[in-house]
């Protein structure tokens, strides 16, 4: 059996769902691939926070009101450093979202098959990629038991972590060692200061954080050094309860009951590929690149790579021509690099150190003391702004002068 596309998009979760509702808005021809059978299936280890950076994709898809009325808590941002506190200023027009991928994937997955021109395939496994002149010209899948041949003009892998479609089109990655390794749950019953939507300890080595979401239940989260692992396995949720205690303005736990399963992993290396396209294929999302999770980054950056790809290819696709297609796909692949690569970076440092690095201490410093200097600590980790903003000499003169007011400064 043949099928024809013009795009064909290897994965559902946000990346995937996205990619296919703009192209398919456009009026192209998608067939959006998942290897799960099931409609309702959803990631687990996630951090369920999607950073301020992609709001304006998802007012652009048209959900941020969807979103509301499924629940998700506008996340605005607030971290304690050994300096003390900082905190984003509450902009209601500028703010995360924090819900469960529980929610979230089985409503993206639905918002992309009822829209014109997406065809969604479960149970879909791609098996390898078909060429025609050296150029990637479409997929073999088993579909449902059957193997079918589905040729399109762009193949985008959208399949996560691990992705296959990055395999077989050889655009490998460069793996980051992380020194953390991260555990969490879900409870219900736990009670925050008023106005707090999250919060993030940076203990050094270990960050912990707290996320309310959808349904009034709350991710707990730690990010501990790796020498702390035996500790850990001998009972997971007693060391994910004991790492908060003592932390200042803590959430109440007293009266928490845990609703999900303490999940994590002992090693979680960040990805980076030197390339994301090659002709006929180009990759989103986490199959594009995969951060540090301490850093909340992967969903915000889903929303927002496939936005970049659709409004890249999309006109090209119309044109029928592959030479303008991976034209548009190398703009593409360049502007990925550029807005994401200087956050990576940053990332695979602090992942590697158990410490900060001294611009981060003088950011933080200055950040729990000048509320200029954590707006722009805080823009770029939101991901609204690029990290080389921190660079700015009167910004440092500034963070310098605060520090030497902060609580302990080291």
């Amino acid at each position: 059996m043949s099928d024809d596309f013009d795009v064909i998009v290897v994965g559902s979760g946000p990346a995937g769902c996205t990619a296919a509702i703009m192209l398919g808005r456009s009026g192209l021809r998608v067939g959006l691939l998942e290897a799960h059978r099931d409609v309702n299936h959803y990631k687990r280890l996630c951090t369920h926070s999607i950073r301020s950076s992609a709001l304006p994709t998802i007012r652009r898809l048209g959900l941020d009101t969807t979103f509301d009325e499924l629940g998700g808590v506008h996340q605005h941002e607030k971290a304690w450093t050994r300096f003390g506190w900082a905190h984003e200023r509450v902009k209601e027009q500028e703010h995360g979202y924090n819900i469960r991928r529980v929610t979230l994937d089985p409503f993206m997955r639905a918002t992309a098959a009822a829209t014109p021109g997406v065809e969604l395939m479960l149970g879909a496994r791609v098996r390898e990629l078909t060429r025609s002149g050296g150029r990637i010209n479409g997929v073999v899948a088993d579909v449902e038991g059957t193997q079918r041949r589905i040729g399109a003009t762009l193949v985008v892998g959208a399949d996560g972590y691990s992705s296959k479609i990055a395999d077989l089109a050889a655009l490998n990655g460069t793996a980051s060692p992380n020194s953390r390794f991260a555990y969490q749950a879900t409870y219900r019953n736990v009670k925050c200061s008023d106005g707090w939507s999250g919060g993030v300890w940076y203990r050094e080595p270990n960050v912990n954080f707290f996320f309310n979401n959808d349904s009034g239940v709350t991710i707990l989260a730690v990010f501990p050094g790796k020498d702390q692992l035996p500790h850990f396995r001998t009972d997971r949720e007693e060391a994910l309860l004991a790492s908060f205690a003592g932390l200042p303005n803590v959430p109440d736990l007293s009266a928490a009951e845990r609703v999900s399963s303490v999940i994590g992993t002992t090693d979680y290396p960040s990805i980076t590929r030197r390339r994301i396209f090659a002709p006929g294929v180009v990759l989103i999302g986490d199959a594009a690149m995969v951060g540090d999770p301490v850093w909340g980054t992967g969903c915000g950056w889903a929303f927002q790579s496939a936005e970049w790809l659709a409004d890249a290819v999309s006109g090209a696709l119309h044109s029928k021509s592959t030479q303008d297609v991976d034209r548009a796909a190398r703009r593409y692949q360049r502007k990925h690099r550029r807005l994401l690569l200087p956050h990576q970076l940053v990332n695979i440092d602090f992942s590697r150190r158990s410490t900060f690095n001294p611009l981060e201490r003088l950011a933080y410093g200055g950040a729990s003391r000048d509320q200029r200097v954590a707006d722009r600590v805080f823009a770029v980790g939101t991901r609204n702004s690029s990290p080389l903003t921190l660079l700015d000499p009167v910004l440092l003169t500034r963070a310098a002068i605060a520090r030497r007011k902060s609580v302990n400064p080291v």
